[in-house]
């Protein structure tokens, strides 16, 4: 969990850490969404989904868990009543038990981890239970450091691409004034006007366009 602080590489490697550890049928993980909709950000069975939006109203088992924060230990899913009106679906997919647990941030459910087992397999048991909901506390700890990390490498970005946007905005000012004062100082008044000035001021601009190059260097440098 910690070899990764990008938060997709770290759900999927639970996802699949943990069925591999139980022989499950599925095991996923969802974030909060909008309204009654989750996004289902890792899977097991199919590591190839990301970010695929899931309305809660389809699975009452995880609609309860985001919903009372607390988890949902079902031993046999195709008997269970809340469930009664999935039975045809669990019984098609020869589903046992299921267990769905919350990752919760800061007082809020953020998440679920999402295990389920089949007919065939063990049956989750209490420290089963008790090990997921360990897990599900270490996965808000990884999100937690991944989207500090994330928000950094965003801050990063936004600062590059407002230093490249000065360096462009000076590059342009740059090159107006010096259009224009090419342009101003190609004029034969101009030029013959220059010589009226005294040598004292002659010096000083010239002091002057050193000390401005002096500094443009130096801002240059960052």
């Amino acid at each position: 969990m910690s070899s990764s602080l990008h938060f997709i590489d770290v759900l999927q490697t639970i996802a699949r850490k943990l069925g591999e550890t139980f022989g499950l049928d599925r095991c996923s993980i969802f974030l909060s969404g909008e309204k009654s909709e989750v996004r289902l950000v890792a899977s097991y069975e199919d590591p190839s989904i990301r970010n695929l939006i899931v309305d809660l109203n389809r699975y009452p088992e995880l609609k309860r868990a985001f919903e009372s924060g607390e988890t949902v230990f079902i031993p046999d899913a195709a008997n269970d009543p809340e469930l009664r009106s999935i039975k045809a679906t669990l019984d098609t997919r020869n589903v046992r038990s299921i267990v769905v647990v919350p990752i919760r941030w800061e007082g809020s459910v953020i998440g679920a981890i999402f295990l389920r087992t089949e007919r065939e397999a063990e049956p989750f048991s209490d420290s089963d239970v008790r090990f997921c909901q360990t897990v599900a506390s270490l996965t808000a700890k990884s999100l937690r450091n991944a989207h500090r990390f994330e928000t950094l490498l965003r801050s990063q970005k936004d600062v590059a691409v407002a230093q490249r946007r000065a360096e462009l905005q000076r590059v342009a000012l740059v090159g107006f004034l010096r259009r224009l004062l090419d342009r101003y100082a190609k004029g034969e008044e101009q030029s013959w006007a220059e010589t009226l000035l005294p040598r004292a001021a002659d010096e000083e601009l010239e002091r002057l366009v050193t000390v401005a190059m002096q500094v443009l260097d130096e801002e240059a440098k960052g």
